[in-house]
């Protein structure tokens, strides 16, 4: 295994790109529970096949600059660039006032929810640039092992950004959680 270190560089800062959309589906329906249904029907799979009501994916791709130092290779910078783009669901028709009404408070809900995601994701990106630029590898004068080693800190960041994705996940569509209110909020039961 090669000699690796982190060495902080005073200074150093990722100019990243960050663009942020929404990918709307068209729904169905005229009263909440049609909507819903809609969603159920047309909602981006995920996983196993299972359908959701949104989802926030992204592509994130990287510039990086690699320096030699001597016998050692450096990761110098790192520039992202993240597109982030959040699936929502969206009424092809015009729907009456009381259910329109409900239909914002649910809308603006999920994508306040799906914003965390992003955030998440934007997090992870930080994580990343903290913990590979600087990134040094000694007897690496062709600057192929400083790239092999930071697959492991980029591995842990993305696996973080996992879990707290879940975790979020997990209380928001809890019983009581905000998820489920605005379902029911939607459906009229609130």
């Amino acid at each position: 295994m090669a000699a690796a270190a982190f060495l902080p560089m005073s200074g150093v800062r990722a100019e990243g790109r960050v663009i942020e959309q929404e990918a709307p589906y068209a729904i169905g329906g005229a009263s909440g529970a049609e909507l819903y249904a809609s969603i159920g029907e047309n909602g981006p799979v995920v996983g196993d096949g299972v359908r959701t009501i949104a989802h926030t994916h992204f592509k994130l791709t990287w510039s990086r600059n690699y320096e030699r130092r001597g016998n050692a290779c450096t990761l110098a910078s790192a520039r992202p660039k993240l597109i982030i783009t959040y699936t929502l669901p969206e009424p092809a028709g015009k729907l009456a006032p009381a259910v329109r009404k409900r239909w914002d408070r649910f809308i603006e809900g999920i994508r306040r929810h799906e914003k965390v995601h992003g955030e998440h994701i934007k997090a992870m990106v930080k994580r990343i640039e903290a913990t590979t630029i600087g990134f040094t590898v000694k007897d690496d004068p062709k600057c192929r092992k400083v790239r092999e080693a930071i697959k492991e800190p980029l591995s842990q960041a993305s696996l973080a950004q996992r879990r707290q994705s879940r975790d979020f996940d997990s209380v928001e569509m809890g019983e009581g959680g905000a998820m489920r209110r605005l379902i029911l909020g939607l459906l009229g039961g609130e």
